[in-house]
């Protein structure tokens, strides 16, 4: 199996996964009357509109060209990422707002029996994906999968929240601290808030930074340093590098400046410099896109 057949097949599952997660946690969220629960179904059912997009991206990307983007699909995909990260953050910002409105109002009661159910049964299965989808990603290295094992990560810790949370709650009752019950919900609620944003504002800024073609830093390092033993080699008077980011790709372009008057040799010569850079970055991707160009006046090159 190829690796863009292996990445959408697992996509696939893991979106079928999602949707019935979702699908459990409004349902579950509606019996207990837990607002907790049902943001964890609601954040589940974005995860699984966002991976559906995501699949939709990566056939894209598969097909590399086409007559009206001759130079691909890459840069969709930064922009799916900003576009889920940024649901998530909208999302878990409403749910903070709401859980302070709660505890305001006095908290609510919900039946834990239900909320312990549910969040036993998510716990598994957010786990088993994470666990599963993490070892299949070691081969195919797509930053799709890698999101979406964040997800599946994010999704288990807030529902092991939610299980001790709620298995706290079922103790109290009856105790003489009953009266913090109706506090559980929305105060859990509120701590999931504020400890999962950072996840999704990490991944926004990187896909906004690819969005950009802000230059990484490790890339612009690594194509300087064997353009520099390039020039000292062949005797290139100078050499300038333009590097970029989005996704999954990697865009490099490099200008040789030549001494005027210095022989080239042949075209299989120039092509054997090509060779060897290409090799030095890692050999062929058909994810990157490489320019090599010589020139014997800079102004073709800045």
């Amino acid at each position: 199996m190829t690796r863009d057949k292996a990445e959408q097949r697992i996509l696939v599952i893991s979106m079928l996964a999602t949707l019935a997660v979702g699908a459990t946690g409004i349902a579950f969220g509606i019996l207990s009357g837990s607002q907790s629960i049902i943001f964890d179904g609601l954040f589940s059912g974005v995860d699984a509109s966002m991976t559906l997009l995501a699949l939709f991206v990566a056939r894209l990307i598969a097909r590399q060209t086409s007559e009206r983007f001759q130079m691909g699909f890459w840069h969709i995909e930064p922009m799916v990422l900003a576009l889920n990260s940024g649901l998530i953050m909208v999302l878990t910002a409403y749910a903070f707002v709401n859980a302070v409105t709660v505890i305001l109002a006095g908290g609510r009661v919900l039946a834990f029996d239900w909320a312990v159910l549910y969040a036993t049964v998510v716990v598994a299965i957010c786990f088993g994906m994470y666990l599963w989808e993490r070892r299949a990603n070691t081969d195919i290295g797509s930053d799709f999968i890698a999101l979406d094992v964040k997800g599946w990560l994010m999704s288990g810790l807030i529902t092991s929240a939610l299980f001790i949370a709620f298995a706290g709650g079922w103790l109290l009752q009856g105790s003489a601290y009953e009266y913090w019950t109706p506090y559980v919900d929305p105060m859990v609620l509120a701590v999931l808030a504020i400890f999962i944003l950072p996840v999704p504002l990490r991944v926004f800024l990187k896909a906004l930074s690819d969005i950009f073609l802000v230059a990484p830093r490790d890339l612009d390092t690594e194509v300087r340093s064997v353009t520099d033993r390039i020039v000292a080699q062949k005797g290139f008077l100078d050499s300038r590098t333009y590097v970029a980011r989005a996704g999954r790709s990697r865009m490099v372009e490099i200008h040789f400046i030549a001494p005027p008057h210095m022989p080239l040799g042949t075209a299989g010569d120039l092509d054997a410099i090509r060779e060897e850079i290409s090799a030095a970055l890692g050999g062929p991707d058909r994810n990157r896109w490489l320019t090599v160009t010589v020139t014997g006046d800079s102004r073709w090159a800045d």
